[in-house]
């Protein structure tokens, strides 16, 4: 080895503690030289016979660690140092260190659990979270458990959370010494207006900072638009000699290779999080940070994953402004303010947290099992179960959440299950369809309809106003798709984008604007105008994730004849009573149906009645309750008795309608029937005879008069009450009760007015009834108004005539 990094100081206490644990976490900052320094310093050691497998997140960060480590050993890569990314490799019979990209360790593992011939695995840059490395690190220790207790693991990251993952590792943690020189940082002195384009204050600050610091310079941005925009603003103005260079993922090697290969001219790099990680640029002595990043989260307006932009968490801020540390002394420029340094979040969230877990899914139904793995963020169990419930209907699970065949095909792709499933169904001729569907647009502003995309493709010259980027990539990506596919019977564009999304199929509403109703049950709506809205149905593969009815971005025609033969298996007749709010009544229909779409509707003439009846309860539960009088009157006596008696109050009963309700509503079908119907039988048969025998007895419902006359007691307000003409109490000397609570009387005039009302009716008559006799007396002549009530017989009838 050459020169001294600070890694090395180290390095005799990782070996150890590998040989002696078998596992670490590594913690080493930027600029440490972890990623070259590690892997060879474990194959000199002889820590293992076997292969040393090292995980990078990214291709060019793969290929270029390879290079250095090999370029290290004076030998040409593929030799004792070698790589295998997607669609290239570099190894060799004697390759004893192997870099890899993530995705490259889950197939091996899902071919070979046992990894025959590799005796380690080290997850660098373990911090960015990706799914493939949470899922390769919980695989590897669950094989290490299990069938290889000899396998060495190493997790290194500059600036990862190590405590979780020591502790699902069950491993130490060591920690490195900092960068190898100061870097310097420089915030802005206030925040930039919110009108401020993004790529003016970039070039703006690249310039500044290349007038005010030597050396060259490497810029952070959010993505390849980003950069195009900033290299257009800055390249007039650059400083005599200097040379820039555009640094992203979808750049072929070559190109990326000229961003980072040593030159005799200062430069300018701007690049992506490409950058952020592994990858040591010579000459940078300038980091600008534009503060922002892309991060993949599921999209529900695809489907899929989508690259979001976000702003970059103080980890990553730390990470990005290491790298003018890396040769000599340097400075860091941010955009934004020192303050606003303060509100970052300290990491970034991991992939298994925000990311589409479809393709996850997939991975553990085909290891088998998944009980026992342990992951440093278990994925969340409902956005899981939604995954797997899309695998299930692309036929990639069974009914029991167990891959099928089809799923192992899915598996061996590297595209989302959506698109595999759709390459895999309809053979090479949707490759095309596939790239383009996993690709930015490339027809902005074009309305939706992917046939217009595919003929840009075909023929870019054709389209001026066409992404040449993306096009130029969907065009390899396609030919690297179509490799061993079979040929199958030729398939519309609409058929071959509904199997990859059968849940967004739609069928047009009736009316005037272009709205449908998806198959999974959501509301969509085309751009006014739109050459597809016409179109009876279409399949949306792109919307724009609004909850409430979401506008379609891209999307293809569909027929019925298309939808019977792909899905005729999932089309049937449907038999349904539902209430509809809007007619305030129930509808008997019979309807062909394909997921939430209603294909044919007609009406079901002879329902069952149980079937309306059970339809009725929702119209029921929109309506309330409405009860008679009478039931009311039950209701509340109901309420005075214990806690041993049936509950009657008007939440319980709408929550149990379908247990006392439903048996009497025969012949109810809409609001005006309910309006008529009277709940009071069907509430006392809930009740039954023993109970309301013990109500009559306790929370009786009439009060008999010495007279004989039964007055139905009114239980509305707090206190029980009833309403009697005075001269009908006489005689009664105690005080009628409703259990141990006496009742309210109020006493009536001969004209039915309120005289009195009292709850103590001997007091009454012992104080306030003679000065009501005195008023009364004048009033009603005719009327007996005896001086002693006690002792007066009961009547409702006038004085006879002398």
């Amino acid at each position: 080895m050459t020169a001294t990094l600070p890694i090395d100081v180290i390095l005799p206490d990782l070996i150890d503690t590998l040989r002696d644990k078998g596992r670490a976490v590594l913690q080493a900052p930027p600029g440490a030289g972890k990623t070259t320094r590690v892997p060879l310093a474990m194959l000199n050691a002889g820590l293992t016979r076997g292969k040393i497998l090292m995980l990078e997140p990214r291709r060019l960060a793969a290929r270029a660690a390879a290079d250095r480590m090999a370029a290290t050993l004076s030998e040409k890569i593929g030799q004792t140092v070698g790589y295998r990314i997607r669609g290239d490799a570099a190894v060799g019979k004697d390759t004893r260190i192997e870099v890899v990209t993530e995705g490259i360790l889950t197939r091996m593992l899902q071919d070979a659990p046992d990894l025959p011939g590799i005796g380690a695995v080290i997850f660098d840059e373990f911090h960015e979270r990706s799914l493939n490395a949470d899922l390769g690190l919980a695989l590897c220790l669950e094989v290490a458990e299990a069938l290889r207790d000899d396998l060495i693991m190493l997790a290194m990251s500059a600036t990862l959370d190590a405590e979780p993952v020591a502790d699902v590792m069950q491993a130490p943690i060591l920690t490195s010494a900092g960068k190898s020189f100061e870097v310097t940082p420089h915030w802005l002195p206030k925040p930039l207006p919110k009108e401020t384009r993004f790529e003016v204050a970039m070039s703006d600050l690249i310039l500044q900072a290349l007038h005010t610091a030597d050396g060259s310079l490497l810029a952070f941005l959010p993505g390849e638009g980003e950069i195009r925009r900033t290299l257009a603003l800055i390249e007039p103005r650059l400083p005599d000699g200097t040379t820039a260079h555009p640094l992203f993922g979808a750049m072929d090697f070559k190109a990326q290779r000229a961003a980072i290969t040593p030159s005799d001219k200062r430069k300018v790099v701007l690049a992506t999080s490409i950058a952020e990680t592994s990858l040591t640029i010579p000459d940078i002595r300038i980091v600008v940070d534009g503060g922002r990043s892309r991060r993949a989260q599921f999209d529900a307006s695809s489907g899929m994953s989508r690259l979001v932009t976000e702003r970059v968490t103080r980890a990553e801020a730390t990470q990005r402004m290491g790298r003018a540390g890396r040769v000599a002394p340097g400075v860091a420029y941010k955009l934004w303010t020192k303050g606003e340094d303060g509100a970052m979040a300290a990491f970034p969230p991991p992939e298994i947290s925000s990311g589409d877990l479809a393709g996850f899914a997939l991975e553990l139904a085909l290891w088998g099992g998944t009980d026992t793995l342990r992951f440093v963020t278990p994925p969340h169990a409902g956005r899981l179960a939604e995954a797997r419930s899309l695998l299930q209907m692309l036929g990639a699970l069974d009914a029991e959440l167990r891959i099928t065949d089809h799923g192992r095909a899915l598996a061996r792709r590297p595209l989302h299950p959506r698109l595999a499933h759709m390459l895999v169904s309809a053979g090479g001729q949707a490759a095309t369809l596939a790239a383009l569907l996993a690709e930015r647009d490339p027809l902005r502003n074009r309305g939706t309809d992917l046939a217009l995309r595919l003929r840009a493709i075909d023929n870019p010259n054709g389209f001026p106003d066409a992404h040449r980027g993306a096009i130029a990539r969907i065009r390899d990506e396609a030919k690297r798709l179509k490799r061993g596919t079979k040929d199958e019977p030729h398939l519309t564009l609409g058929e071959m984008a509904a199997l990859a999304y059968p849940d967004r199929i739609g069928l047009r509403r009736t009316g005037d604007a272009p709205r449908y109703v998806l198959s999974g049950g959501k509301g969509a709506i085309l751009p006014q105008g739109d050459a597809l809205s016409g179109h009876r149905l279409i399949v949306a593969t792109d919307l724009d994730g609004d909850p409430r009815e979401a506008r379609i971005r891209q999307a293809a025609a569909f027929d019925d004849t298309s939808l019977g033969a792909l899905f005729g298996d999932q089309i049937a007749w449907k038999d349904l009573c539902v209430w509809s709010k809007r007619d305030r009544a129930v509808l008997a229909r019979r309807q062909r149906t394909f997921g939430a779409l209603v294909l044919e509707d007609q009406h079901w003439p002879d329902a069952p009645d149980e079937d309306i009846a059970q339809a009725m309860l929702d119209g029921i539960r929109e309506l309330g309750l409405k009860p008679s009088r009478g039931a009311r009157r039950l209701m509340a006596r109901a309420a005075l008795m214990g806690a041993d008696f049936p509950d009657l109050d008007e939440a319980t009963l709408i929550d149990t309608l379908d247990h006392w309700l439903l048996p009497h509503l025969t012949g109810v079908r809409n609001a005006a029937d309910w309006k008529a119907f009277d709940i009071l039988p069907a509430l006392q048969a809930h009740l039954g005879w023993d109970n309301m025998q013990r109500l009559d007895r306790a929370v009786p419902a009439h009060f008999t008069t010495p007279l004989g006359r039964r007055i139905a007691i009114d239980y509305d307000e707090a206190t029980p009450g009833i309403n009697v003409r005075l001269q009908e109490m006489f005689g009664v000397t105690t005080h009628p009760m409703v259990g141990q609570s006496p009742l309210q009387v109020t006493l009536l005039s001969p004209a039915q007015r309120p005289i009195q009302i009292t709850s103590d009716l001997p007091r009454f008559w012992a104080t306030s009834y003679q000065d009501v006799r005195k008023d009364m007396r004048g009033q009603y002549p005719k009327h007996p108004w005896p001086e002693d009530p006690t002792e007066a017989d009961p009547t409702l009838r006038a004085k006879p005539r002398k």
